[in-house]
């Protein structure tokens, strides 16, 4: 019997084995579990700190085709689960039709929504110089506007493990300072024959705000395609890799096993 793909797209800042727990999660409950990195990502978080020149040419529209094609790769559909742009992505696959079912966690906006309140700055670390094509953030700043709602400890700790550079060029593509937002930066938010979508959000995540989350939600309003929102409290944009993330996955797989979305389809 064939088994259910799901293929996870991380997002800025993280490395792919950021989503280790979850592939384990996922592949206990008889799915497959799938965790491609972007094109040229080293495989380890240290390679790719020591040689972020990888990312150079990655924006937008590289990272939507690589996974495109890898999603429409599998005799099965697989479901996508995406955090921050891979978030975006899943959004934007899902509503091309590529895909059974995506779930978007913390998703960097679509369409005409903010990436962020002005008066923030996020988005636009300013450790980096300008010239460099990448962009770092510090331990500091990880924990302060990614992993806010932990312990300095437990931050330094997923600091450690997880974090890479990420390309100033994919940070343009999403529209951060003065640029002008990429063309694939969308969602066909009226598709009424796509597979199902869900929405998460953190409310205490300042990268991606609970309300640009909402706002996304508000614009599948007049779609006759599933479309759900779960708002977690207290939860912060490294809601996928702190110690809550298990009640994150949990909450996924029911809802996937809800709309009939299971390891092993009938």
């Amino acid at each position: 019997m064939n088994r259910t793909p799901v293929v996870f797209i991380h997002g800025a800042w993280l490395h792919a084995l950021s989503w280790e727990s979850w592939a384990e999660r996922f592949a206990s409950r008889g799915f497959l579990a799938f965790t491609p990195g972007w094109p040229g990502e080293a495989f380890t978080v240290g390679e790719m700190r020591k040689s972020s020149d990888r990312l150079t040419d990655i924006g937008l529209d590289l990272l939507t085709d690589h996974y495109a094609k890898i999603v429409g790769s599998f005799d099965v559909a697989p479901v996508i689960i995406g955090h921050s742009v891979g978030g975006l992505i899943a959004q934007h696959l899902i509503g091309a039709n590529i895909g059974q079912a995506a779930v978007a966690i913390a998703p960097a906006p679509v369409n005409d929504i903010a990436v962020s309140a002005p008066q923030t700055g996020l988005w636009h670390p300013g450790q980096s110089d300008d010239t460099d094509p990448t962009v770092s953030l510090s331990s500091d700043q990880f924990h302060r506007l990614f992993a806010n709602t932990v312990t300095a400890d437990e931050s330094a700790r997923l600091y450690e493990r997880y974090v890479v550079p990420t390309p100033r060029r994919l940070l343009a593509d999403l529209g951060c300072g003065d640029s002008a937002r990429s063309p694939r930066a969308v969602a066909d938010v009226g598709n009424a024959g796509r597979g199902p979508l869900l929405l998460i959000s953190g409310q205490e995540d300042l990268l991606v705000p609970d309300a640009a989350t909402r706002a996304a939600y508000k614009q599948y309003g007049d779609s006759m395609a599933v479309t759900d929102l779960k708002q977690f409290a207290d939860r912060a944009h490294s809601l996928t890799i702190d110690n809550g993330w298990r009640f994150v996955a949990d909450y996924v797989l029911g809802w996937l096993d809800e709309h009939g979305l299971r390891a092993h389809p009938l």
